[in-house]
């Protein structure tokens, strides 16, 4: 594959001399910044995040912020999801969608106070939507993105590496809230939350001035947990079925599709843009669903567009994410399936690039 060509377009970020520094050998583009992929190699940092601590530079969650009189009532607006009895300090992963039901993105909000709160997003540009449906609606409402660089702390070492830096009480965290700890005198929201199933924290740093202090700081206090430079691993999130946006999902899908009912409160959702198009689609059910799938054969190569499924000599769907799994032995998909062959043990057939190859419907994901 080509080189990606540096520009001041492609955002850096205040952690990226850290990262060069580490011997980061890819990138990829996530909303118009510089997003780490691979350090020693896919398969190497996978194995180190399951086993030590990693630090993420993702600082490429970008902030939408919402302050004023409005901002809770442009929230609700936003999601399906029923969020009047969301307390500050408390996060939630929220889907996020258009008047069709369609998403957009699938943040975590994180709710600040009453008028003042986070949408920290995954690759759209949702600040553009944000703005106009608080243009459009005429709200009272501040909506910007603040200068807040989210440095993840990630694997199974994470509380102790984290305790060093921030004191004991940040083990008392709990999962998808956060607490205000202190650093350099500045105070910084840590959540308990990250983009893998390995456990850690999610550091909110307001101020880019910071970054680099709080890099050495991190890297410092961990040198006996073998801390290293990390970064979302594609085979450990497939493997915990972590959903990608604008890979697993998109505009065209909606949260029932996406596995993500769950976080629907459709009914009581007063004032959701996308509701009475998910009322809809709750009541009838979805038509396909994204499911876990094995790929039978040696390593598949990367999965970098649509991988047709086929069932009965039909089209039934699409392969959206797959990679060689270690610990599995096998090759683990994320899938959209339609629902005549979603169930577990339907045997089906995959395109790859390097020809068909036998697929199972799996029970779920593997960790």
């Amino acid at each position: 594959m080509a080189l990606i060509s540096p520009s001041r377009r492609l955002r850096r970020t205040p952690f990226s001399d850290g990262v060069e520094a580490a011997g980061v050998k890819a990138y990829t583009i996530y909303n118009h910044m510089l997003l780490p992929t691979v350090f020693e190699s896919v398969e190497a940092d996978y194995h180190h995040l399951k086993n030590h601590v990693q630090v993420w530079d993702v600082s490429v969650e970008r902030q939408v912020e919402l302050r004023g009189p409005d901002a809770a009532r442009l929230m609700q607006m936003l999601t399906p999801r029923d969020l009047r009895g969301m307390l500050p300090g408390r996060c939630f992963y929220i889907p996020i969608v258009d008047e069709t039901g369609g998403m957009l993105n699938d943040p975590v909000a994180v709710k600040l106070a009453e008028d003042r709160w986070w949408i920290s997003i995954a690759d759209s540009d949702l600040l553009l939507w944000v703005k106009g449906i608080a243009n459009g609606w005429r709200l009272d409402v501040l909506i910007d993105e603040p200068d807040v660089s989210p440095l993840a702390v990630q694997g199974p070492k994470a509380d102790d590496l984290m305790a060093r830096v921030f004191g004991d009480s940040i083990r008392d965290v709990r999962f998808f809230r956060f607490g205000l700890f202190e650093f350099e005198g500045r105070e910084l929201a840590i959540a308990r939350s990250g983009y893998s199933k390995q456990g850690g924290f999610e550091i909110y740093m307001e101020g880019s001035d910071l970054g680099m202090p709080l890099w050495n700081a991190l890297f410092k206090a961990g040198e006996d947990l073998n801390v290293r430079a990390g970064c979302p691993n594609a085979i450990e999130r497939i493997e915990g079925g972590l959903l990608s946006y604008g890979n697993d999902m998109t505009d065209d899908n909606t949260p029932h599709e996406c596995g993500l009912g769950r976080f629907c409160d459709t009914q009581t959702a007063i004032g959701c843009i996308g509701r009475d198009a998910l009322l809809r689609v709750a009541k009838e059910g979805p038509v396909q669903q994204v499911q876990a799938i094995a790929i039978q054969g040696d390593p598949v190569p990367v999965c970098d567009r649509i991988w047709p499924l086929y069932g009965s000599g039909r089209r039934v769907g699409q392969v959206t994410s797959a990679a060689w799994s270690p610990d599995f032995q096998t090759n683990v998909a994320i899938g959209m399936v339609r629902m005549t062959h979603w169930d577990s043990g339907t045997e089906l057939e995959v395109e790859t690039p390097d020809g068909m190859r036998k697929a199972v419907v799996q029970p779920g994901f593997w960790a």
